[in-house]
């Protein structure tokens, strides 16, 4: 005579199952957990264009890390937003007195140099000025960065080196800001970075003299202990990283390295 399993029997077998499958639902380990976690990154205005194709590739090369947002601004402004509490797992800055004031605060984990920039003199396509070097911009209307973001401290350094006095029409909070004057015509000229004007093509540029001697280093460090943040950084700095950088002007932190 064959026996059928009891009610109870079933009830328990049912609950060993159940267990069983919960037990395979958790054998992921922490770090595959926390990769699947969403980044946020802060990166300075002038990494925007390089960024975004690097974003693209990142997330091609690592499905399993979602970037939520990116936010391009002027590195002092970014900076600020970190210490007051905003959530960024990847910060970018064009410079390095920004942030030091981010891993001094214990923000961050060890910074690394992945890029390079120098200053150019930014003119509309048609140059109505007629500007042709740092001297000019003393008579004419230009616009600069604010001097507690990168692009404002480096100009300022190289009017100082090259002795040339210029009162701003203007003082802008990143140098897309300063960039996107130009390009309308509401100034004569302005200081920005040599990679913003690649992708501006109303905008023509000259190279002053001394620009070689005034370079901002971009470095990059993670806040947190996101893995995905990490994987991004990694390529940041990795030698497709690096070739998107050069591709956008930029030098590279392998240049820095060895310069």
């Amino acid at each position: 005579m064959q026996h059928r399993p009891s009610p109870r029997f079933r009830a328990l077998a049912g609950l060993a199952v159940a267990l069983l499958a919960l037990a395979g639902c958790s054998d992921s380990t922490p770090s595959e957990d926390a990769a699947a976690e969403p980044i946020t990154i802060s990166a300075a205005a002038s990494l925007q264009s390089a960024f975004e194709q690097i974003s693209e590739e990142f997330s091609v090369e690592h499905p399993e890390v979602q970037i939520s947002s990116i936010s391009y601004d002027g590195s002092s402004t970014l900076a600020t937003q970190i210490l007051e509490g905003a959530d960024v797992d990847v910060f970018a800055s064009a410079d390095e007195r920004n942030m030091s004031e981010v891993t001094e605060a214990g923000f961050g984990h060890e910074p690394v140099i992945f890029a390079s920039n120098t200053l150019v003199i930014a003119v509309p396509q048609d140059n109505p000025a007629d500007i042709d070097s740092l001297d000019d911009l003393a008579q004419a209307t230009t616009v600069l960065c604010a001097q507690q973001v990168p692009c404002g401290s480096a100009s300022r350094q190289l009017l100082q080196d090259q002795g040339v006095q210029v009162t701003p029409a203007s003082e802008e909070q990143n140098v897309t800001a300063v960039l996107q004057k130009v390009a309308a015509g509401e100034a004569d000229a302005g200081l920005v970075y040599a990679t913003d004007v690649l992708s501006e093509e109303n905008v023509a540029s000259i190279v002053p003299e001394g620009a070689e001697d005034v370079v901002n280093t971009y470095p990059i460090a993670t806040l947190g202990e996101n893995p995905g943040a990490q994987a991004f950084m990694d390529f940041v700095i990795s030698e497709r990283g690096q070739q998107i950088l050069a591709e956008h002007g930029f030098g590279t932190g392998a240049e820095q390295a060895n310069g």
